[in-house]
């Protein structure tokens, strides 16, 4: 055992430091990107956000609609609520597996290219989390940043974004809830939320006036 004279219990205590808030940049840690850069990333974010309720509405609508035999009717109804539920909570990913199945499990539709849209809307998502998860550090001299975010495989982001790359992601990411509604509507059903043309996909008994008083 250790004398208490060499004890490395007894060596004398370092200095401890605080970070020093007064002395913080304004809009810290935002402060080196131009307001143009929050701007766009914001809209970018947001546009996802508008996916994210676009395909959990689709989820809905498909699934609402896909026909089944008398037989199978109960059990279908019994997967579906708890389906529902959990949709409303899945991130993008998730959303995008549910929305895919259904849309291959409902035998009236056909829809061209459907492989095609739901590899884009997987490549946007791995777009979505880098920029709605990454760390923004200084932009470069052209006013581009590479966000500090690495995926749950160990892949590491790394492509220089600035405000057009932003602009263009947003413009994609709003196709890309078009071309969700549109998988809806060309069925001749209306979009869930909306007030555009086509068939109710459910209504309550409120909406149909089929309320005991």
């Amino acid at each position: 055992m250790l004398s208490e004279e060499v004890s490395p219990l007894k060596k004398e205590k370092a200095t401890g430091y605080v970070v020093q808030r007064s002395g913080l940049a304004d809009y810290f840690p935002t402060h080196v990107h131009s307001p143009a850069f929050w701007e766009a990333l914001g809209r970018a974010v947001g546009a996802f956000g508008f996916l994210e309720e676009t395909l959990l509405k689709a989820i809905f609508a498909v699934t609402a609609t896909t026909p089944y035999k008398d037989s199978e009717i109960v059990a279908a109804y019994e997967a579906w609520v708890p389906k529902l539920t959990r949709s409303l909570s899945d991130p993008l990913g998730g959303l995008i597996d549910t929305y895919g199945k259904a849309v291959r499990d409902h035998p009236g539709l056909d829809i061209e290219n459907f492989d095609s849209l739901l590899d884009d809307l997987r490549e946007a998502c791995r777009t979505r989390n880098a920029i709605c998860h990454g760390s923004w550090g200084a932009p470069n001299s052209g006013g581009l940043s590479v966000p500090f975010f690495v995926n749950k495989q160990g892949e590491v982001f790394d492509t220089p974004i600035g405000v057009d790359f932003l602009a263009q992601l947003r413009k994609a990411t709003a196709e890309l809830a078009c071309s969700v509604i549109d998988t809806v509507t060309h069925m001749g059903w209306q979009f869930p939320g909306s007030n555009g043309p086509g068939r109710v996909v459910w209504q309550s008994a409120a909406d149909t006036g089929a309320v005991s008083t």
